[in-house]
């Protein structure tokens, strides 16, 4: 049986570092991104069952990927974390119309990013 495979896409080096060693040591496999432009080439030739999104990055912000990933049938329904610096209500609003799973403020503890982690993958491997 394959590893389960989280897309990380943070356009902060460090934030992909330490989200990938917290995965990693986990057990999960990680793809990783730095704009969400590289992240929907990725996706093109990489499965994911799960992603971590950043909002706030240059180009392309994390709820406008969410968007174009929701038009890709194969990730109609890819359990979606969204890491945001700021705890705007709007911002919330706009991930939750794009059918985010979950939203989490930086910084994010390493248990509560894979107790979140593990409560989505339990949660759409039930359905």
């Amino acid at each position: 049986m394959s590893k389960t495979r989280i897309l990380v896409v943070d356009d902060e080096p460090n934030n992909q570092r330490i989200l990938n060693y917290t995965l990693n040591k986990a057990g999960y496999e990680t793809l990783t991104a730095g704009t969400g432009e590289a992240a929907l080439e990725m996706l093109k030739e990489e499965s994911a069952d799960l992603a971590i999104l950043d909002v706030a990055m240059p180009g392309m912000d994390g709820i406008t990927l969410l968007q174009h990933i929701r038009t890709i049938q194969k990730y109609k329904h890819l359990p979606v974390i969204i890491l945001t610096g700021s705890g705007d209500d709007a911002e919330r609003i706009r991930a939750e119309e794009a059918g985010v799973q979950s939203f989490l403020t930086k910084p994010a503890s390493s248990r509560m990013i894979l107790d979140t982690v593990t409560q989505l993958l339990d949660l759409n491997a039930k359905d």
